[in-house]
């Protein structure tokens, strides 16, 4: 059974990340952590990060649909997600990336069993200031993308999706 810690982020897909960034930072009092770019900034309370992600097509207010652009579970040590990412491949659970360096720490991605985008991920005490060398800097997005022509390249049967309880 893998311990997590906590939730280490939630990224929202968004029409204008200044625009959002008012409302997260300037209302709700988040505090702009750092930006990427133009399209990513994110925005901190304590240790939980909230990432806004430029959205690829637009969506509306009135709209019901999803704009999460995935979720992260904490957990302790690098250790611990290698073998989380063991744990869950074991299980039947749809790795879409295997444990890399990011920039807090190292994760990994899965899907559940509705398609949705977990990040399974690791926090140094150093936090976000860390440069390590062997950093992996692609966005969820390219990630999942990667993930999908690599399994579709493949000649072998997918693995299906599912999660136990």
């Amino acid at each position: 059974m893998m311990k997590l810690t906590g939730i280490n982020q939630i990224t929202l897909r968004v029409n204008d990340v200044r625009l959002a960034e008012e409302f997260y930072a300037g209302i709700l009092g988040f505090r702009v952590d750092h930006r990427a770019g133009a399209n990513i900034s994110y925005l901190r309370i304590n240790s939980d990060l909230l990432v806004l992600v430029k959205a690829e097509t637009p969506g509306s207010a009135d709209a019901r649909d999803i704009r999460v652009d995935h979720f992260g579970f904490r957990l302790a040590t690098d250790a611990e997600v290698d073998q989380a990412a063991v744990y869950l491949s074991d299980r039947g659970v749809h790795l879409v990336t295997r444990p890399a360096h990011r920039r807090e720490g190292r994760a990994f991605f899965v899907m559940d069993p509705d398609g949705n985008l977990i990040e399974f991920y690791s926090m140094r005490t150093e936090g976000i200031q860390a440069e390590p060398e062997d950093i992996d800097t692609r966005s969820t997005t390219d990630i999942v993308s990667e993930s999908r022509q690599e399994a579709s390249s493949k000649e072998e049967p997918k693995k299906t999706r599912r999660s136990r309880k």
